[in-house]
């Protein structure tokens, strides 16, 4: 990634042929306001049932690449399997623009479309974030700091392969230095482009790794793939948010890679994958919970949501992708 640069990867993704994706009764681009400017935001409906939930979805690709176009198969598929309304957010990048500015707009479209869900005919009760790889990390930012500054009601948060960390010591990264789709260099690569302007980061939005509570936070659904360098820091956050009391559901899919979401048809794991993110996200919408700011400012939990709650399935024989 380093050897040919940003804009020339950034044209390459940009350019990629889209596969055939899962048709929607309708698709709409919307404008929400952002706190730079108008944001693009565009709204896949899979059906035409009256007052769908949402998730609102951020894509990926470390902050500094990565469109609603690159990233629209991934979005439909959410659709498709949920049953869902997605409301995809153009979110801004960096370098061009540094951090918070990737945290701000994925904020500031998740309470817009909170807020204007009966205009949209969307049900803000069954409201949802989610995200792949950086755009993961901002779905667990945006789920933090709506606990906690009494945002928008979050009943669920879908984090794929998430990069929720800084920790370049974590035994994946170090053991897989050249893994498929995601080196170690193109880590480190990215890492500095959003750094370039400013101070290293320290918030807990956007290194959600860094929050010292998880508690009170919305159930989870986390993926990780077996053979993806940054593995280690979503089955880590799973595993603080069950130690925290939030449902959460994590699965590791075995012989599968960074991003292989983008292209979940390709592969049999790639379409189980997604089957049963959908699953999971159709039974939290069928029985929506959400956790919020108590009455004298604690954090309140359902007494219903157990203490030992990841699923982690890591343990097939078989570990090659095709099968």
């Amino acid at each position: 990634m380093r050897a040919r640069g940003l804009p020339a990867v950034r044209a390459g993704i940009e350019s990629a042929p889209l596969p055939d994706m899962p048709a929607m009764a309708s698709t709409e681009d919307l404008t929400a306001p952002g706190p730079a400017g108008p944001l693009s935001v565009r709204l896949y409906r899979p059906s035409t049932e009256e007052r769908l939930p949402v998730l609102v979805y951020f894509h990926g690709g470390g902050l500094v690449m990565g469109s609603n176009h690159s990233f629209e198969p991934l979005a439909r598929q959410l659709a498709h399997a949920s049953g869902a309304a997605v409301a995809a957010v153009e979110y801004r990048l960096a370098p061009e623009s540094p951090p918070p500015a990737q945290f701000d707009d994925a904020y500031a479209a998740t309470d817009w479309i909170a807020s204007n869900a009966d205009d949209l005919e969307l049900d803000a009760g069954r409201l949802g974030v989610a995200g792949d790889s950086a755009g993961g990390s901002l779905a667990a930012a945006v789920a933090l700091a709506a606990r906690d500054h009494a945002g928008p009601q979050i009943c669920v948060q879908v984090l794929l392969y998430p990069g929720l960390d800084r920790d370049m010591g974590a035994p994946s990264i170090t053991s897989m230095p050249d893994a498929p789709m995601l080196r170690h260099d193109d880590i480190v690569y990215m890492h500095e482009l959003v750094d370039r302007i400013g101070d290293l980061p320290h918030s807990h939005y956007q290194v959600p790794a860094y929050a010292t509570d998880l508690s009170g936070l919305p159930q989870a659904i986390v993926v990780t793939g077996e053979c993806d360098p940054i593995r280690d820091w979503g089955e880590r956050y799973a595993d603080r948010l069950r130690h925290a009391g939030v449902q959460t559901t994590l699965t590791r899919y075995p012989g599968m890679y960074h991003g292989f979401l983008m292209r979940s048809d390709a592969t049999a794991r790639g379409r189980l994958a997604m089957a049963e993110v959908g699953a999971l996200v159709r039974a939290k919408f069928a029985h929506p919970h959400v956790t919020g700011p108590s009455t004298n400012g604690s954090l309140t939990q359902s007494a219903s949501v157990p203490t030992s709650t990841v699923d982690t399935l890591t343990t097939e024989g078989e570990h090659h992708a095709d099968r």
